[in-house]
């Protein structure tokens, strides 16, 4: 597969008013296929498929006989060639294939291997996902350049090596390689899954029924194997007077980037966004810039993709694009908001009330639980969030949407809580994808 074309796009109201500092924009990056066909990636890649054999993975007992068949079919969704190995993750990693540290090549003959080595998982011990991380840290070491990437499913809390031990490993691996976390069952800790997976620049979710394996491994693989330029970011300059407040992707997931900043450059960072193919994904930024006279108009951050080079070489540039700022007098400009700037920053609140508002309710706080999960389903229903509006219905009785008036469901099943709080960042479109704007106060 050749390289997708990368195209950006900016929306953003760039008037501000006569004093006026803060500018928001959206940065869409979108890669199509090159001559509009995608065809199979030909792109260097390697898969590390971690599977937790923790004691608790053997209650029931379909729970690993699922994970066992979901791994072997990622390994039958694996390219010819791509470099592959299979880890069980218990109080310690080990190598389940090949049997020494290392990752060999997909073939029929190593599928094979591979597969009979995973029929002979037992469960036992407990649970150390830094540690499990690490392994697959060293078995990317192996390799050089192209897509690298990792699928970790475990059904249990991360209890046998402390926080700091965990936050360790993520500080070692993270941007080395993107990891997709999966949770089995209702065991586990969302918040800590998420915190994994965030690092990883990976997915979170939850497969409460062990059934569901087979086919959610099936699709990362095939997400993973869809992939043809590894490594990409998202390089910010801003003037030397300006300040970049965050970097947020927004879609298809609300993830902060702020933190993951490397300077690049003066005045410029790279925010890391992963592998890429054919697909599009938005970015919510916003800078702080010195008050300029009515009239003025300033490049307030020049955005590019790239694919940073090694020491001493020059990144690649994929595509680029400018946010500007111009002061007005004229109201009825500055006091406009662009539609997509007000759809993302509605759903990046809505993720953050439902974490709220679920945590509140395990904290035993019902009115701050109700009052923020109320507004959540004004949120949802503004935004056109479907899948969220019915997930906060299998939490809360709706009584007004419009109002945001809602009561805590009694009993709330813990599959479902889990679900709402595990896609609570995913992210819809507007409804139209709309590009007007509206005015501040309106709708």
């Amino acid at each position: 597969m050749s390289e997708p074309q990368f195209t950006i796009k900016i929306d953003q109201n760039r008037f501000l008013p006569e004093g006026g500092r803060e500018v928001h924009a959206i940065v869409s990056v979108e890669a199509t296929a090159a001559g509009g066909a995608a065809v199979p990636s030909t792109t260097r890649a390697s898969e590390v498929i971690i599977i937790d054999t923790s004691g608790s993975m053997s209650y029931p007992e379909t729970k690993l006989r699922a994970a066992v068949a979901a791994a072997q079919v990622a390994i039958d969704t694996l390219r010819d060639g791509v470099e592959f190995a299979v880890v069980s993750g218990s109080n310690t990693a080990t190598m389940v294939f090949p049997r020494h540290q290392g990752l060999v090549a997909a073939s029929p003959e190593t599928r094979a291997a591979a597969k009979h080595a995973l029929s002979g998982l037992k469960a036992a011990g407990g649970t150390a996902i830094g540690s499990w991380l690490r392994l697959a840290n060293r078995l990317f070491d192996t390799v050089q350049g192209g897509i690298r990437h990792a699928i970790l499913l475990t059904d249990g809390k991360n209890q046998h090596e402390t926080p700091e031990e965990l936050d360790a490993a993520l500080a070692e691996c993270g941007g080395r390689f993107v990891c997709d976390c999966r949770g089995v069952g209702t065991d586990w800790e969302v918040a800590e899954l998420r915190k994994v997976a965030s690092a990883m620049l990976g997915g979170v979710d939850i497969v409460a029924d062990p059934a569901g394996l087979v086919a959610d491994f099936q699709a990362m693989t095939e997400a993973a194997m869809g992939k043809s330029v590894a490594d990409v970011a998202l390089r910010v300059w801003t003037p030397q007077t300006a300040t970049l407040r965050f970097v947020k992707q927004v879609m298809p997931s609300v993830e902060d980037l702020t933190g993951k900043r490397v300077e690049s450059a003066p005045q410029a960072g790279d925010y890391p966004l992963g592998a890429w193919g054919a697909e599009s994904r938005d970015y919510h930024i916003c800078v702080d810039v010195p008050p300029g006279p009515v009239g003025k108009e300033l490049r307030a951050a020049w955005v590019k993709l790239v694919v940073p080079g090694g020491p001493g070489e020059e990144a690649k540039v994929l595509a680029t694009g400018n946010v500007l700022a111009q002061w007005t007098d004229d109201e009825a400009r500055s006091t406009q908001i662009n539609a997509r700037v007000a759809h993302y920053t509605g759903q990046a609140e809505l993720a953050a009330v439902i974490q709220e508002g679920l945590q509140a309710r395990k904290d035993g706080d019902l009115d701050t639980a109700t009052a923020r999960l109320g507004r959540a389903v004004v949120l949802a229903d503004e935004a056109g969030n479907d899948a969220i509006t019915a997930m906060l219905r299998r939490v809360v009785d709706v009584i007004d949407p419009a109002t945001g008036t809602v009561r805590l469901k009694r009993d709330i099943d813990k599959a479902a809580e889990m679900e709402l709080d595990t896609r609570s960042s995913k992210t819809v479109r507007t409804r139209k994808d709309e590009t007007v704007t509206t005015r501040r106060g309106e709708g």
